[in-house]
């Protein structure tokens, strides 16, 4: 296994949800870990106590903007003067308009939801290897099922989710014989301030009516999975698209619905409330 003690990982959207539980999840191998965010989005009072709480060295919090090359140059150039290397870079950032009709479809939105949710993964990989003189040895990007699956309000978050896989895969191509290796994590539904910005708040009172609330992850779920693909003993998986989902992608269909029709209970076609 790796040794992870005293080596860098850098998160961006880190102060929040998956990739805070993905910083702490690293801090507690020793790691030194650093957490992006923008827009003031970061309570680092909060942040440092999740981590003080089990004695776990604080995170580094900084606020830079992914699609703004001068704060990823600062960035770097602050992180260069802490250490010779980055050991993990995960790419967590995820930004895009919510589109509720086909009158929400614009281009400059959709670049920018490319810009953000999927340019970093490959942008921030090329800069770490100009600065630092190599690569990360792990890239991981966030996806999700809805490249694959209809998911509400999710039409350009889809669009650029499905941009970040289909380059991972030929990033890993293209640097097969560097010593850095690339892999996605989708993540099924996650109770997250994102998730409920995005589907709005009835979506986990709806989850449970459909008795899907025990497909819903706990943040460290995914984290566990980030770590272990970084941990050595997957570093045979490269270029690969991972689903955490406890199983629910299987599950979570018309069939198993009409299966279990006798306990499950929904709101009727109109609108109305469960029964």
């Amino acid at each position: 296994m790796n040794d992870l003690h005293g080596k860098h990982v850098l998160i961006t959207g880190g102060t929040m949800g998956i990739g805070l539980a993905t910083g702490v999840a690293f801090a507690r191998q020793g790691c030194r870990v650093t957490l992006t965010h923008i827009w003031g989005s970061a309570d680092e009072g909060e942040i440092r106590d999740r981590f003080e709480r089990e004695g776990l060295r604080a995170p580094q919090v900084i606020a830079a903007d992914v699609s703004n090359d001068a704060d990823t140059d600062a960035l770097l150039g602050l992180l260069r003067g802490q250490c010779d290397a980055i050991e993990v870079f995960v790419s967590n950032v995820s930004m895009a308009l919510i589109v509720k009709s086909v009158d929400d479809y614009n281009r400059r939105s959709l670049f920018k939801s490319i810009e953000y949710s999927a340019w970093p993964f490959v942008e921030y990989t090329r800069r770490i290897r100009a600065v630092f003189g190599a690569y990360p040895r792990y890239v991981i990007g966030l996806s999700s099922s809805g490249p694959d699956q209809f998911h509400l309000n999710y039409d350009f978050v889809a669009a650029s989710k499905a941009v970040l896989e289909v380059v991972c895969r030929y990033l890993s191509y293209r640097l097969f014989s560097e010593d850095v290796r690339f892999n996605i994590v989708r993540a099924r539904a996650v109770p997250t301030d994102s998730l409920r910005a995005t589907f709005g708040e009835s979506f986990e009172e709806f989850y449970a009516r459909a008795g899907l609330s025990r497909d819903l992850l706990r943040p460290e779920e995914v984290a566990g999975l980030i770590l272990a693909l970084c941990s050595g003993l997957m570093d045979g998986v490269r270029g690969q698209v991972l689903m955490v989902d406890r199983g629910g992608t299987f599950r979570d269909d018309l069939m198993r619905l009409f299966n279990e029709r006798e306990s499950v209970h929904l709101g009727d076609r109109s609108g109305g409330e469960a029964q």
